[in-house]
């Protein structure tokens, strides 16, 4: 990638992520939580050498991943995954498309995988991979998940090399 385009993926991404600590001002929960998501995902993408374009769809997915949280507690009283996936692909659209840097292909891509981050049984592409194994390194944590749910998500969810030594070297 070359300099002015890292700058510039670089950019989208900080003003992504200060767009959404405004998205969720008041909830430093939230806040911490899509901090510690981007930066797994961000390791992970890099460890497995992700190209560039897979890269910032990875990033930006994992810094919006839910976005689906406050509206879903409004109309439906709760956020569970289910309320998350349904409502977070119009939200992540609607703030991805002010910022007017993204491309109608990327937000595509970033909305479908929010409207898919807590399903695990299809999993396709190492964006999808990568941002669900970022997600649980932090749920793990932040849920106190006993070892044996740390084992059986390990057997089940985790592909990737770099997750895999994050997953073992925190948990295991």
């Amino acid at each position: 990638m070359e300099t002015n385009e890292k700058k510039t993926a670089d950019w989208q991404l900080h003003e992504l992520s200060d767009r959404m600590v405004t998205y969720n001002e008041g909830d430093p929960k939230r806040i911490q939580h899509l901090i510690k998501v981007h930066y797994f995902a961000r390791m992970i993408g890099l460890s497995e050498g992700l190209d560039a374009a897979t890269q910032l769809i990875l990033e930006a997915t994992a810094i919006v991943h839910d976005i689906g949280i406050r509206i879903s507690e409004k109309k439906y009283g709760v956020c569970d995954g289910k309320h998350q996936e349904q409502e977070g692909p119009a939200e992540a659209r609607k703030l991805l498309t002010e910022m007017g840097t993204f491309s109608e292909v990327q937000i595509e891509r970033i909305c479908w995988l929010v409207g898919h981050h807590h399903t695990y049984d299809c999993i396709e592409g190492m964006d999808y991979q990568i941002l669900v194994e970022a997600d649980f390194l932090v749920n793990i944590y932040e849920d106190n998940l006993p070892v044996e749910a740390v084992r059986k998500v390990r057997e089940k969810i985790f592909k990737t090399k770099a997750g895999l030594s994050l997953l073992d070297r925190m948990y295991l």
